[in-house]
């Protein structure tokens, strides 16, 4: 199951309790002897290659580090807590649920952040006047939102062949099959350019529909994993196979992509015909360029044709950057 939201509870640990001890000087004097309490845990979240999911989190909602030791007599001082860290999926962004501050985008491998300290150690009274108790820890609830690291991203209404393409530029392996909504997760997969041996990841998201913004379909959900992309690639069923016509499709994505926000509409995007293999595409193919007066590329996934030129031009608009959008008219 893919997890890309999760509200968790962390208890840092508590400082451990200074110790009150007396040790003879000499005759009928005592001096203070008592140690300093260890220092509690922290609760630590780190960004990990092989965790892809917040699923851990759907299970399991509280994560409390170790508290501290209590000091000892002889000035002994307890011992620390131990950390309790947390992996977590690249491109995870975490927000104290209370207040709505985000604490950190954890993007880069091995990024670590501390979401609650642990509580200092009570202070002995080998080096003050009286033992003291140790400070408690940070208790926090916390809002973790995945969002998928990604060059580009695919975007288009249901059954346009999103998958397909994907599982034929790359070395991924989404489920594939003639029916809404198939693809439940967005799937992510490296394309290489073959001559220069340049990849980039490409992220297959769930199709959307009209009032995806408004949390209708599955699209919704999955919106925020194109936030972080450098350009989309919108793919059209230009066969009009599903019963839809082509030019309605773009309008009705392009419209998603507007109402949700987040500079989606602003991004590059690479307007990509499949399912030209099929009647009418070629037809409605013509129709379409006249209308958004800009270059598309007419492919067949499934058959694997124009894919070459695709490839190249994605790596093209990788590296060129922003590119002017459609203009309907």
């Amino acid at each position: 199951m893919f997890v890309d939201t999760a509200k968790i509870a962390v208890f840092a640990g508590r400082g451990g309790k200074g110790c009150e001890s007396f040790q003879p000087r000499g005759g009928r004097k005592k001096s203070p002897s008592g140690g300093d309490g260890g220092d509690g845990g922290d609760v630590i979240l780190e960004a990990e290659r092989n965790v892809v999911t917040l699923l851990d989190f759907y299970y399991n909602r509280h994560f409390r580090a170790e508290s501290g030791g209590a000091g000892g007599s002889n000035k002994r001082k307890g011992k620390n807590g131990k950390d309790f860290l947390l992996k977590v999926p690249p491109g995870t962004v975490v927000t104290e649920a209370l207040t709505g501050l985000k604490l950190r985008d954890l993007k880069g491998l091995g990024e670590r952040v501390i979401v609650a300290k642990g509580g200092a150690g009570g202070k002995g009274n080998a080096g003050y006047k009286i033992a003291t108790q140790g400070s408690p820890g940070e208790t926090r609830e916390l809002i973790l939102e995945l969002r998928l690291i990604a060059d580009c991203g695919i975007v288009g209404l249901p059954n346009v062949g999103k998958s397909t393409l994907l599982s034929k530029l790359t070395d991924a392996h989404p489920k594939i099959a003639e029916y809404p909504f198939t693809t439940k997760s967005p799937h992510l997969g490296v394309v290489t350019e073959k001559r220069t041996k340049r990849s980039l990841v490409i992220a297959d998201i769930p199709g959307l529909i009209e009032g995806a913004h408004q949390g209708k379909g599955l699209g919704d959900t999955f919106l925020r994993h194109i936030q972080r992309t450098s350009f989309l690639l919108h793919l059209i069923d230009m066969s009009g196979s599903e019963g839809r016509e082509p030019l309605r499709d773009y309008e009705t994505i392009h419209q998603e992509l507007v109402s949700y926000g987040h500079g989606l509409s602003q991004k590059p995007e690479l307007l990509v015909a499949n399912k030209m293999d099929l009647p009418m595409a070629e037809e409605h193919l013509v129709r379409f360029q006249k209308r958004v007066k800009r270059k598309v590329f007419p492919i067949s996934a499934i058959k694997g044709k124009g894919l070459g030129e695709l490839v190249e031009e994605i790596f093209e608009l990788s590296e060129k950057g922003k590119k002017p959008h459609a203009v309907l008219r």
